[in-house]
């Protein structure tokens, strides 16, 4: 699975590199919402949580449906502003129909990659974006009632509420961090006029890469040119999405690890926000790697040699004796192990050790958390 964004044809100065305050904001809710997903902003989120007044904290609930489960396409703007309330202006400006419906752009859903109605004019989607609020809660259900029957006044309650979270909070944390993502969307606009598109993807984020002209397996693509995502989601696009503003636009954040979050509703120029590079952030593993060692580890048999082979290195005849099975029948086990990266072998005279590489065991689980919520 993966996330593809066609950009054949696209001229190399669309493709933009900025950070945007709205973006930015919608990071830092989510994890106010979600403080699980990010355990190195425990103590952030711990302090800013307790420090909210009880008003604010009360409405940040009853719209945490725009960026708790996913991020609401309305938070990831296309062209963003250098404050805050340029981005709001700029929301602003969408007519009531259209905002309404990439409000509540908040699934990873099939439906996403298709046009769909606005939720003001379509009862049928109207009626799925009320069941899908009701099941998040009365208050997030109420809210979206608000939205649907008023969407005038809702949007000013809205922008409000952005602009209190930045009295209360993120005004200092975008003083704090908007210099750092400043500084990295120019340093990714630099390295893509000197070095190009490739190597800017692999310095964004190693689960980005351009396919141009073959795929990595050496496949025809024919001849076209995109931009790929690892994700456990499909999804396509492409750069002219919006003909009246083709690109892509790449969104740095400091808020957003584990998440690489991907906006390409129809009829939108796709955006995508990619975490910031730190030393304290592991590079994520490909999705396919993660999976096969998922399923090299799902017989029992190789369980059981795992668990010997985490206490030292053992000669495939050792195995052999200690499990009662054959020779053959170890070294095919070691070969999936081993192809899966979990095994390290080395030679002592005449013997083959193997022994479980007890890092790479160590990171399975946290590897799988990245992807699934990458």
């Amino acid at each position: 699975m993966a996330n593809v964004i066609d950009i054949t044809g696209l001229p190399p100065e669309r493709v933009v590199f900025t950070p945007s305050p709205l973006a930015e904001l919608g990071a830092a809710l989510h994890a106010l919402s979600e403080p699980g997903h990010h355990p190195g902003l425990h103590g952030w989120v711990t302090a800013t949580n307790a420090a909210l007044k009880t008003d604010l904290a009360d409405r940040l609930c009853e719209a945490d449906i725009l960026w708790r489960s996913s991020r609401s396409d309305i938070l990831l703007p296309a062209r963003p502003g250098a404050t805050l309330a340029e981005d709001l202006d700029e929301l602003d400006k969408i007519g009531d129909e259209r905002f309404v419906a990439a409000a509540f752009e908040i699934t990873c859903s099939p439906r996403y990659t298709r046009p769909t109605p606005s939720p003001l004019v379509d009862a049928g989607e109207r009626a799925r974006i009320r069941e899908m609020a009701a099941a998040r809660g009365p208050r997030q259900a109420a809210f979206t009632d608000r939205m649907l029957t008023d969407p005038d006044g809702l949007r000013v309650w809205l922008r409000r509420l952005f602009e209190d979270c930045e009295e209360a909070f993120f005004g200092d944390i975008w003083r704090r961090v908007g210099i750092q993502l400043a500084a990295d969307a120019r340093h990714k606009t630099e390295l893509l006029r000197r070095k190009g598109l490739a190597e800017t993807l692999s310095a964004t984020s190693r689960a980005l890469w351009l396919e141009d002209a073959q795929d990595r397996s050496g496949n025809s693509s024919n001849g076209s040119t995109r931009i790929v995502l690892d994700k456990l989601a499909q999804g396509r696009t492409t750069a002219f999405a919006d003909p009246a503003d083709p690109g892509v636009t790449f969104l740095p954040t400091s808020f957003g690890w584990p998440h690489l979050v991907f906006a390409h509703a129809q009829g939108w120029r796709p955006v995508l926000q990619y975490p910031v590079a730190s030393p304290e952030l592991p590079a994520p593993a490909a999705l396919e790697l993660v999976q096969q060692r998922l399923e090299a580890l799902g017989h029992p048999m190789r369980m059981q040699l795992c668990r010997t082979l985490s206490r030292g290195p053992h000669s495939t005849g050792e195995l052999a004796e200690a499990f009662g099975i054959t020779s053959p029948e170890v070294s095919r086990h070691i070969a999936t192990l081993k192809k899966a990266g979990l095994i390290q072998t080395r030679r002592r005279g005449r013997y083959v050790l193997h022994q479980l590489d007890l890092q790479v065991v160590a990171r399975l689980g946290s590897d799988f958390l990245e992807g699934v919520l990458r």
